[in-house]
């Protein structure tokens, strides 16, 4: 059984999660530059085993994807098609980065820590990645 990888897609940068093999603990595994995101997860699938890719699909209050997906699905399908055995899918990420900034400050953070965006990006792929493996999309499968 391959992991499960996770994507917090940004603009600028990119939070990467990943379950440990047995796919129990997601964690955070690195921050990369957006234009990098291609390399660094053929790189990284080419080392460990990835069956599946959840990236954070940004919505609104009500539910409908975020303007922020005319960015995502582009690079997304780019990588679809570099990883075409491997499956994709989007999950919610509402409320990620909010819960990011709690778990910064509930853990001790320094300010001065607190405010590497790229921790916050990388806290949030870990999330997204623990909610889906707690949800009934994963646990229906």
């Amino acid at each position: 059984m391959g992991r499960i990888l996770s994507i917090d897609y940004g603009r600028k940068r990119c939070g990467i999660a990943v379950t440990d093999p047995c796919r129990i603990v997601a964690t955070g595994l690195t921050t990369v530059a957006t234009a990098e995101l291609i390399t660094f997860v053929k790189e990284y699938a080419h080392r460990e085993p990835v069956d599946m890719i959840v990236v954070g699909l940004p919505t609104t209050m009500r539910g409908e994807p975020s303007d922020s997906m005319r960015y995502i699905t582009p690079g997304i399908n780019r990588l679809r098609k570099e990883l075409p055995g491997t499956e994709i899918l989007f999950f919610d990420e509402r409320f990620t980065s909010v819960l990011a900034h709690k778990a910064m400050l509930d853990g001790g953070m320094k300010k001065m820590d607190r405010r590497d965006k790229s921790i916050v990006d990388e806290i949030s792929a870990t999330i997204i990645l623990n909610d889906f493996l707690q949800s009934k999309t994963y646990n229906n499968r």
